[in-house]
């Protein structure tokens, strides 16, 4: 999840009228304060954290209040909060002030893709408000739709009776729910959960369903993101720089995903396709660097900015520099590396050689032509290389790397630094 919380989730629902739970941001004065407290009798005081750290009730990091004195409290406990589950940590800037919502029930509802349907799939459950996992599953409907005609009000209906949810409940949330779909669709959403959505009563007794969490994620490389106006800052959240910098370089054409596994790592393996970064990033374990996709037919100048930003921050402790990807439909893989190629020149002008070996694993359109154009350069400047081509077996090259990387290790890099004339870099 990139972006959790209601403070930007009650102006992302406002786009398709789904109702909300009040909320006020960490710049709320006294008076603000006060008046919701007096409005709602009970608010909560939640940290704002970037991105998606759960499980945050059970570490005690939400607060309750029904006086100022004791909001305010709540906000200096947890305005800076450190959190950790798991492997993910985040640090607080800020808090959120949300109002208390009576309700009997709650509900828990989200969409996704979902690889066994190959589908949108709605996750939808009336014992909302915990952990979808401690759900037995009798009580929980994953119903997979089609995209091209949405989320209809029938399925949502089919949906409730099927696990028994109570009937006073279905027809405000056949009503609402379906507009969940456009907001994802239209503002280019890969995810997006509602947990709790709380029923509360109205005037006339009817129930209302009114979200008081949120959480999705967008497709970064999707225009629609755009629409929203969102400030870029909430998706460069517990990130390095060098992941910031390869962020600014996002267009319509080429992928340019990013994660640092390990900044203390030896192989720096800009990778091309989703299913060769899973299977690298797998194999080379703590000796990886980064995981990445660049694929998507990134043009010349944009792989060549990519590669840039790579080399400045990591090939300095390289050993191996792993360019791999699958047998390519549409990447141009002369100008991938042509890009590759050049930055790599230019990087080495700059702040003089370094002991490297290169291994390249890729296959696709003027892939000889490629090679070439990458073995020339690499040639000029004195580095060792070792090619495969689309006939070779992406696991036994990610193997290749690897051991590689153990021979550097053991004298390997002493041996290159003494070919190239240069000291082996500490």
């Amino acid at each position: 999840m990139q972006l959790t919380g209601m403070l930007y989730g009650e102006k992302l629902l406002n786009h398709v009228g789904f109702p909300t739970s009040e909320v006020l941001g960490p710049d709320a004065t006294e008076d603000q304060i006060q008046d919701l407290i007096t409005r709602h009798g009970l608010i909560f005081i939640k940290p704002l954290f970037r991105g998606g750290v759960g499980k945050k009730g059970k570490a005690g990091l939400i607060g309750k209040a029904s006086d100022l004195r004791t909001a305010l409290a709540e906000k200096e406990r947890l305005y800076f909060a450190e959190h950790r589950h798991g492997n993910a940590y985040a640090k607080a800037n800020g808090v959120t002030f949300e109002a208390g919502v009576p309700a009997e029930h709650e509900v828990y509802f989200a969409i996704s893709d979902d690889s066994r349907f190959r589908a949108p799939t709605m996750t939808l459950t009336h014992r909302g408000g915990v952990d979808i996992e401690e759900l037995d599953t009798s009580e929980i409907s994953t119903v997979p739709f089609e995209a091209l005609t949405g989320l209809k009000a029938f399925v949502v209906a089919n949906a409730l009776s099927d696990i028994g949810a109570p009937k006073e409940i279905i027809s405000p949330l056949v009503q609402h729910l379906p507009k969940l779909w456009e907001l994802m669709h239209h503002y280019g959403m890969t995810t997006l959960e509602l947990n709790p959505i709380r029923m509360r009563p109205g005037r006339d007794g009817r129930l209302m369903p009114i979200a008081c969490d949120f959480k999705c994620g967008f497709d970064r490389d999707d225009p629609r993101v755009s629409r929203l106006g969102l400030p870029e800052q909430i998706f460069a959240a517990d990130v390095s720089a060098f992941e910031q910098e390869v962020n600014r370089l996002r267009t319509h054409q080429g992928q340019s995903d990013v994660f640092v596994i390990n900044d203390k790592g030896t192989i720096l393996a800009p990778t091309f396709g989703g299913g060769a970064n899973s299977l690298v990033t797998e194999v080379l374990g703590d000796a990886a660097i980064i995981s990445s996709d660049f694929g998507g037919n990134p043009p010349y100048e944009k792989m060549k900015s990519v590669a840039a930003i790579c080399y400045r921050h990591f090939l300095a402790q390289t050993n191996v520099l792993f360019i791999i990807g699958g047998k390519s439909n549409n990447t141009d893989i002369l100008e991938t590396f042509r890009g590759m190629g050049d930055a790599l020149r230019e990087h080495f002008a700059e702040y003089g050689p370094t002991p490297l070996y290169v291994v390249v694993g890729r296959g696709g359109p003027n892939l000889v032509r490629g090679m070439g154009n990458l073995g020339d350069t690499l040639d000029s400047l004195g580095v060792p290389y070792r090619f495969f081509g689309f006939d070779s077996a992406i696991s036994e090259v990610v193997n290749y790397a690897k051991n590689l990387d153990l021979w550097m290790r053991d004298g390997g890099r002493d041996e290159i630094a003494r070919h190239l004339g240069i000291k082996t870099p500490a």
